[in-house]
């Protein structure tokens, strides 16, 4: 089985910001992970990357806001959108 697309999205709050969010459901956790899917999700502003949420292989899940990286919880796929969504309205206000 290979990994199934299950959510896509680019959303443009400004000229210069938009966040997309990929999500991906795999036939076996990564590496690091102890759930079975695969998602990054970033905040860009004025080209620059200022917030992403992450599970690369090895690394587990965390998210990056800016120049820190912290680990994340990863609950279920709705509340990682959830907690993204928060942390871009915070970030964007």
């Amino acid at each position: 089985m290979k990994a199934e697309l299950l959510y896509r999205a680019r959303t443009y709050f400004r000229d210069d910001a938009f966040a997309e969010a990929v999500l991906w459901k795999l036939p076996a956790p990564l590496k690091g992970s102890s759930h079975s899917f695969k998602y990054r999700l970033a905040l860009v502003i004025s080209d620059e990357c200022v917030l992403r949420y992450d599970n690369e292989a090895g690394k587990g899940d965390h998210r990056h806001i800016g120049e820190r990286e912290e680990p994340y919880e990863f609950v279920d796929p709705e509340t990682l959108l959830a907690d993204f969504s928060a942390d871009v309205e915070r970030m964007l206000e």
